[in-house]
């Protein structure tokens, strides 16, 4: 496998709706014309890499149906590749999303054949410099691929979306985690392993907590080199344990990392077009924090556009 990275996670198609506002429990809210769009975590993340160069290859499942062409298309035409996505007897999964005039999101996601993957589809991840795995994939398949990754000297990046349990065994075998604010209140909230399988809930209430009763540094206590929190608009935060300071929470070097000002029109993957920027360079050698200044710049202009995908710019087209 020559692959500079390899992305283990989902291929949804994204079924947007664009409203004034988003409906409360048992009330209709008309909205505009429904576009369906190539998405997904995994996905987005491998088209956000390719698309800026780095040689890319998705392992995933879609269905034999329209929504799975879609996505095979997509990511074919960005040049990530495809051999290892599976066509399994399961409808593709489907992301609901709903998107408001400031740009903000809700998404409803039904994983269909996301949920066919099984450990044995990931096997042999050496030879990529970087893995990276999100969490609309089975647990297991994923802990399997960090664990298998690790010890075949493979870099590994885990995108904590959704949040869920993860084995103290994962976490240890973790180079780089990556979540947003709401995910990291949640892990320091839960320690982790002791929390939902799904903490959306947790986490609102975690966020009010977190700004004034935790340091985000103990999030490398939970067993990762390195954690990058986002920050939408604001940037992001990098956390990197110093060398030969694993379980020494004094050994932690912060950096923050601005992100440039734009109007955002839809915010729809822009977490992945940063996971994917952040492998990109990853790959190529950079730092996490001088990935994370890349990253940052990409999400940015990704927020601009319309759709997960169809917004990802090109390495040219970056300032």
């Amino acid at each position: 496998m020559t692959e500079a990275v390899l992305v283990v996670g989902s291929a949804n198609a994204d079924l947007v709706v664009a409203t004034t506002r988003r409906p409360a429990g048992g009330e209709t809210v008309l909205g505009g014309d429904t576009q369906i769009l190539p998405g997904g975590k995994g996905a987005n993340t491998a088209v956000a890499a390719a698309r800026l160069g780095a040689d890319v290859a998705l392992i995933g499942a879609v269905g034999d149906d329209a929504h799975g062409r879609l996505l095979l298309d997509s990511l074919r035409g960005s040049g990530v590749g495809t051999d290892r996505v599976r066509i399994v007897d399961r409808p593709t999964g489907a992301a609901y999303i709903t998107v408001t005039p400031d740009g903000e999101n809700s998404i409803l996601v039904s994983p269909g054949a996301n949920h066919a993957l099984a450990p044995a589809d990931v096997a042999d991840p050496a030879g990529a410099p970087v893995l990276v795995a999100s969490l609309e994939v089975p647990l297991d398949v994923v802990e399997h691929a960090i664990v298998e990754a690790s010890r075949a000297g493979v870099r590994t990046v885990l995108n904590l979306s959704p949040t869920a349990k993860l084995s103290d065994e994962t976490l240890r075998a973790l180079d780089v985690l990556v979540v947003n604010e709401h995910e990291a209140a949640w892990l320091l909230e839960t320690g982790a392993s002791d929390g939902p399988d799904n903490g959306a809930d947790d986490a609102a209430d975690g966020a009010a907590r977190s700004d004034n009763d935790t340091d985000d540094a103990r999030l490398l206590d939970l067993g990762p080199d390195a954690v990058v929190i986002t920050r939408g608009p604001e940037g992001a935060t990098v956390l990197t344990r110093a060398p030969g300071a694993r379980g020494d929470a004094g050994g932690v070097d912060e950096v923050t990392v601005p992100s440039p000002q734009v109007t955002a029109v839809d915010t729809t993957g822009a977490g992945d077009a940063f996971t994917g920027a952040l492998v990109t360079w990853l790959a190529s050698g950079a730092t996490v924090s001088d990935a994370a200044r890349r990253a940052v710049d990409v999400a940015a202009v990704s927020v601009t556009g319309r759709g997960a995908q169809p917004s990802y710019p090109l390495l040219d087209e970056l300032s």
